[in-house]
């Protein structure tokens, strides 16, 4: 892929759609324009996880979002001009356009971050107008500080895989502890020629490791329809640990929005809603109560 190609345009479509779950109306704290469907404990359902481009249009991703009954948390991505993206957002002007773009639809605003130092871009006082942030560790920084991006096979030169698992580790735990988000997106992904190995190189001490982070920060674990992942056994020790999910499709196309391996995974799990991520309210965001270097 080309680098105005994103880490979106790599995602599978997803199945049909999980059933056995109720369709009632539930009312989104601040969100009484749109009504998404509940499912389980009354968790409402939000892709927290949705991007624009030239074919899912805000317009079009509204369409599908009254469709489909499930709320977008719309995200683009953000950080310094070092990450390649066509739409990436680098200061505050430029957070204050999209966030603008977005006033008054029926959606949460949020950013995807990219890498350790993109709050250096932009005031903590904007940041806090949006409704969350997320991250991932999928542009990894290599020893000699290159970054790497995962997705892309081109990019991905790994010799020794137990040492890159435990570097991995590290900086999935310092996106966490490090950067002030709420939700770690994509979990445990793997480049596309380790993922047969997925359960042998996710241990269990390494997969305990990114959980106590995100407990300890309070930051949401992803469950990631697009990836399907993280795999259960993960997702149980979460849950056990008191981690909070989010929901996120990062499919692009016709079928954003789509939650069929959430769906699974809270009917799996035994989800309720409390277990889940809503936005904090001002004054409260990470950016704006959690320290960062």
């Amino acid at each position: 892929m080309s680098e105005a190609i994103s880490r979106r345009k790599f995602l599978a479509g997803a199945a049909v759609a999980a059933g056995g779950f109720s369709a009632v109306p539930a009312r989104i704290r601040g969100q009484e324009d749109f009504v998404p469907k509940t499912v389980a404990d009354g968790i409402p359902l939000v892709d927290f996880h949705a991007h624009l481009d030239r074919v899912i249009t805000l317009e079009k991703a509204l369409e599908i979002s009254t469709k489909r009954g499930v709320k977008f948390g719309i995200v683009e991505h953000a950080g310094t001009k070092e990450n390649k993206y066509p739409n990436l957002i680098s200061d505050d002007e430029g957070l204050l356009r999209y966030m603008a773009m977005l006033e008054g639809k029926p959606v949460y605003k949020g950013i995807q971050a990219e890498g350790l130092d993109w709050p250096t871009c932009f005031s903590k006082e904007v940041v806090a107008r949006l409704d969350y942030v997320l991250s991932d560790a999928l542009t990894f920084p290599e020893k000699n500080g290159r970054r790497v991006r995962l997705w892309l096979a081109n990019e991905v030169r790994i010799d020794d895989k137990q040492d890159f698992m435990e570097r991995y580790t590290d900086f999935n735990v310092a996106v966490i502890a490090r950067e002030p988000i709420d939700i770690l997106a994509n979990p445990t992904f793997l480049p596309g020629f380790l993922r047969n190995e997925h359960d042998a190189l996710w241990t269990p001490e390494r997969m305990g490791r990114i959980i106590d982070a995100a407990v300890k920060h309070n930051v949401a674990i992803e469950i990631n329809s697009g990836f399907r992942l993280p795999r259960l056994a993960f997702l149980a020790l979460a849950k056990r640990a008191g981690a909070r999910f989010s929901f996120g499709s990062n499919i692009h196309g016709p079928d954003v929005g789509k939650m069929d391996y959430c769906l699974e995974m809270v009917k799996a799990l035994g989800l309720k809603r409390a277990d889940m991520f809503s936005p904090a309210p001002r004054g409260k965001k990470p950016i704006e109560i959690r320290t960062f270097a």
